[in-house]
């Protein structure tokens, strides 16, 4: 695999190094157990912690298949493997920052990987893996970032994500948190599955029987209630999967984060003062509009005030509405042409305050959702051709004023573009499908506080793949026309600067350079 992503940045002081596991192969769907002891030699803080997978797959014909690393109830790694062809056996290796899971890396725990495989029923590729963490002891250059002092697993009791099969499916964890909590992050992650993997395809439910598609309309969104009340949103990322649409499209180089899920963070710290009265309390995920299913998992971060033994509060405000306002505008009679316009628009506040022996610190996070979704189809007796244009927004703000380090303004802004053009045409005996693909993950973020100057960072991650796959008498051919271009760039206001492009034609990398950042 061929990627221009930014590698994951890491401190120049020497890590010490914990196996999880290491080259296992996965033939089945028993997932496979480790232990994890904590490195005696690097003990906590850490300036970062590292996790390292390598994952390859033998040459052989073989599905995408899911992967994930548990570790003490926590889902710790969440993406997928490449699919392999006969001829190629590919290999990757991503990395990810657990810094912030440091709380679960201080005692020993028991772990699992699973990547359900099988080698029935023609399936001949075996996934092999390895995994390491890797402990860095912090320095006056890189030292220990402020991190949680809790994890709260919303997961199984393994650490793999959960199935949500509909709206009304929740994912929660029940807990008695300490009574001294200051600040509260979810970290939210949910996987496309079965019926929902091409959940942006999706037409309302008067049409999936004449399109023959998946219904509940081609938008979706995860929802997190604290204690059964409206707390979050997050949005749900169109990752496109190896195996997705057309293999061709995503060799050499895979989709947007494909290999590596990227959770989005949803702030809870307006509920730090209802999570500090003593009581047990429950978090729960759900995806709006799941038509089975998502596959989801999550964990509570708990920042901790190590300057007082309980803290008082509760929420002060709240106009999170519990179902979104979706809109959706359908033209002509759709045999065979018509249009699909899905829109939702929704701006939020909650505001709520933690007090203690230093006073009160409140906090109100601010929230504006913008989706849109145009979709076209034409489904005839000699076509299918479906082009969707989906554009989902997310801005949040989020104020803190009062003592402490948490004060200040933090702001991000999230944009999830996606172009989608599948036309399938019939001639005579012949058939060809042509697939393009414009795939985006932007995001920018800013901390505003009133010691030093802001501290910004901004990433841009863009893949746009295009093939023709054809078939003679219903049996595939062979594939032309195939070619990709990934354009990363990522800098940030510390000065750290990376732009990277490769290009691909005919599935092989013509080009991998520099571009600005």
């Amino acid at each position: 695999m061929t990627v221009a992503d930014m590698p994951v940045m890491r401190p120049d002081t020497t890590p010490c190094v914990v196996d999880l596991f290491s080259k296992l192969q996965f033939e089945d769907f028993n997932p496979k157990p480790f232990q994890f002891t904590p490195p005696a030699a690097c003990p906590p803080p850490w300036a970062a912690v590292i996790l390292d997978v390598e994952l390859s797959v033998t040459p052989g014909v073989q599905y995408d298949r899911t992967a994930t690393i548990g570790l003490g109830g926590s889902t710790i790694f969440f993406g997928t493997t490449a699919e392999p062809s006969p001829s190629l056996g590919p290999s990757w290796h991503v990395a990810s920052n657990l810094i912030d899971l440091s709380a679960l890396f201080a005692a020993a725990q028991n772990g699992q990987v699973s990547i359900g495989n099988t080698l029935c029923c023609g399936l001949s590729g075996i996934i092999n893996g390895s995994a390491q963490l890797r402990f860095y002891p912090p320095d006056k250059r890189f030292p220990a970032p402020v991190v949680p002092d809790a994890v709260v697993p919303l997961a199984d009791s393994n650490g793999n994500p959960v199935p949500l099969d509909s709206s009304s499916s929740v994912l929660s964890a029940s807990f008695t948190p300490p009574q001294n909590v200051a600040r509260a992050y979810l970290d939210v992650e949910a996987q496309s599955q079965s019926q929902d993997e091409f959940w942006y395809t999706c037409v309302p439910a008067n049409l999936t029987g004449p399109l023959n598609d998946c219904g509940n309309t081609g938008f979706r969104e995860t929802e997190v209630a604290v204690d059964n009340q409206p707390a979050g949103v997050a949005p749900v990322y169109p990752w496109i999967y190896t195996g997705g649409i057309d293999p061709y499209l995503w060799i050499p180089t895979p989709g947007v984060q494909t290999l590596n899920f990227v959770p989005y963070r949803v702030d809870l710290t307006p509920f730090a003062g209802t999570l500090d009265n003593g009581q047990p309390h429950q978090v729960g995920l759900s995806v709006y509009n799941a038509d089975n299913y998502f596959s989801a998992t999550a964990n509570l971060l708990l920042y901790l005030d190590h300057g007082a033994t309980a803290l008082t509060g509760g929420v002060d405000s709240n106009d999170l509405a519990a179902t979104p306002p979706e809109r959706v505008f359908e033209h002509g009679t759709f045999n065979p042409d018509g249009t699909i316009d899905t829109n939702v628009h929704r701006s939020f506040s909650i505001s709520g305050h933690v007090t203690g022996p230093h006073g009160t610190v409140s906090t109100v996070v601010a929230q504006t959702i913008d989706f849109h979704q145009h979709e076209s189809v034409v489904n005839s007796s000699t076509e299918f051709k479906q082009d969707i244009t989906q554009d989902a927004r997310v801005g949040a703000q989020t104020t803190s004023t009062g003592y402490g380090p948490g004060a200040g303004t933090m702001q991000s802004a999230f944009d999830f573009p996606l172009d989608l053009n599948y036309d399938y045409v019939v001639s005579g005996n012949a058939a060809t499908q042509t697939t393009t693909i414009r795939q985006g993950y932007e995001a920018s973020f800013a901390r505003l506080g009133s010691h030093g100057p802001p501290q910004t960072s901004q990433v841009s991650n863009i893949v746009s793949p295009t093939d023709e796959l054809h078939f003679v008498g219903g049996n595939f051919t062979g594939n032309s026309n195939a070619a990709n271009l990934q354009v990363y760039r990522y800098r940030d206001s510390s000065g750290t600067c990376y732009g990277r492009e490769v290009q691909s034609k005919n599935n092989k990398v013509t080009k991998l350079a520099r571009v600005p950042c």
